[in-house]
């Protein structure tokens, strides 16, 4: 996965997946045996959005699949135009694609996508006050594993909302 801002101001990130075999291979019904090391997948998603999140262009592209008749669905992504990188991502990503909608290895390549958009952006945040809940505590906290109220993370940086785990008896 890559992220990048473009000269027009948009953001785009791609993701690819590649899938070989170290034996040659034939999928049931499949129309080809793939040699050895060869790719049985080479596919992606590419994502264009702005500033806010919102999601301008996506294109699809599959240069190796087990069937013909795979490239025709990358076209149900297009259904996620207009969607909003930001938590509930996922969950819209799947209701709109899961199943025999979309190409599963595409849908699911746009799950870790947004966190790569997330990280694409991540300059736009840094001379912008921290984002904070109704309580006034840094919505951070707690979004992963690093920044778990429990952890040194969140000691260094917001001593105040430090909680550490009780010892056990």
């Amino acid at each position: 996965m890559r992220g990048f801002r473009r000269s027009d101001g948009l953001f785009e990130v791609e993701a690819r997946l590649i899938d070989r075999k170290p034996y040659d291979f034939t999928h049931a019904n499949a129309e080809r045996t793939v040699p050895a090391n060869e790719p049985i997948h080479d596919m992606g998603v590419r994502l264009v959005f702005d500033e806010a999140m919102v999601v301008q262009d996506v294109q699809t592209f599959t240069d190796v699949a087990p069937y013909t008749i795979c490239p025709e669905g990358g076209r149900a992504l297009q259904s996620i135009k207009g969607l909003r990188i930001a938590s509930g991502w996922s969950k819209e990503v799947r209701s709109r694609l899961d199943g025999a909608r979309s190409c599963t290895h595409l849908m699911e390549l746009l799950i870790p996508l947004a966190t790569t958009a997330i990280q694409s952006t991540s300059i736009l945040r840094h001379s912008q006050p921290e984002p904070l809940d109704a309580s006034g505590r840094p919505r951070r906290i707690d979004s992963c594993y690093a920044y778990s109220a429990e952890r040194e993370v969140v000691l260094r940086r917001w001593p105040q909302f430090y909680q550490p785990t009780s010892p056990e008896a």
